[in-house]
């Protein structure tokens, strides 16, 4: 494991067409999200929250955006190479880059490691280029101002640029961010955390004691365990998952071994939809086989909505 420091959290914009111009109630946990709106504005409000907290950017400006210009996440380019803005690969660019077409053109756009080089990439775009300085004169409780502000700079050619914003702000409540610290950040499924740095590009969490990572799209355990300094095997072993096992975006990832418990603030868990034993013992670190011996009654009939599984 490579060293670890405590951290208030970490965190590139692609233009999404070959002009300088930019293209064009949250569920209590991302289990009842929905849709894939909401969804990834639970996945993604801490690193907007920390963005916010490190650079003044609103963090309903900034989800709006994201959700806008990766269609929540579900574009081509978010998918495939962690681009949550569309910011081209230009010739300032030195990292990755994949190519697109676009408006019938050929255009490179920025290829990141994470969805958080993402967030910090958008942030840098705008704090470094001059045409966005008067932005950070307005308070951060001014989404309005910031969006059509957004289009007055010259981000997007769009002219409804900012009324999608304020609609995608105001729809899903945005602006509640706006008014958090990161001591108002919670994992989506409602387990505390503290955060955690590796030194390098990944954010390393702490539940339950324990150390662990969300994946990304794209990681394999080899990949994974290079960037955060645990082997491969351990990583399977210490996850109850097989080494065939596909790494799916958002999958909680422990990096060190899980308890035999809970925590004493989690005696039980309530099934809800689309879970398993497996994603339970997930959510609250606790080994699978600890977890069943715990729960014999459900080893062979599985588990159905409204069970409740003891965790300690």
């Amino acid at each position: 494991m490579k060293p670890l420091h405590i951290f208030i959290l970490l965190g590139v914009l692609t233009l999404a067409s070959c002009s300088t111009s930019r293209q064009s109630v949250p569920a209590k946990n991302i289990s009842q999200a929905k849709d894939s709106y909401e969804r990834y504005i639970l996945t993604y409000y801490p690193i907007a929250v920390e963005q916010m907290v490190r650079h003044n950017i609103p963090a309903s400006i900034t989800l709006a955006q994201g959700l806008l210009e990766s269609g929540a996440g579900n574009s081509k380019l978010s998918r495939s190479s962690n681009n949550h803005f569309g910011i081209k690969a230009d010739k300032s660019w030195k990292g990755k880059r994949t190519s697109s077409m676009d408006n019938g053109k050929l255009c490179y756009f920025r290829k990141y490691n994470s969805v958080r080089d993402s967030y910090e990439d958008h942030s840098m775009f705008l704090v470094n280029r001059q045409r966005y300085a008067s932005l950070f004169k307005l308070k951060k409780s001014d989404y309005k101002g910031w969006a059509k502000g957004l289009k007055k700079a010259g981000y997007a050619e769009d002219p409804a640029y900012p009324t999608k914003l304020i609609n995608l702000i105001e729809r899903y409540g945005l602006q509640r961010y706006d008014e958090y610290t990161m001591k108002d950040v919670k994992r989506a499924d409602g387990v505390a955390f503290e955060t955690y740095e590796t030194g390098g590009r990944r954010t390393i969490y702490k539940s339950n004691g324990l150390l662990y990572v969300f994946g990304n799209t794209g990681d394999t355990f080899k990949s994974l365990g290079k960037e955060v300094g645990v082997s491969r095997r351990k990583l399977i072993k210490y996850n109850d998952l097989y080494k065939d096992y596909n790494i799916k975006a958002g999958d909680i990832l422990y990096l060190e071994k899980k308890h035999n418990k809970a925590s004493k603030e989690y005696p039980a868990h309530t099934v809800k939809a689309g879970e398993s034993m497996h994603s339970i013992s997930q959510k609250y670190g606790i080994k699978l086989d600890k977890l069943y011996k715990r729960n014999r009654q459900y080893s062979e009939r599985g588990i159905k909505i409204g069970d409740i599984i003891e965790l300690r």
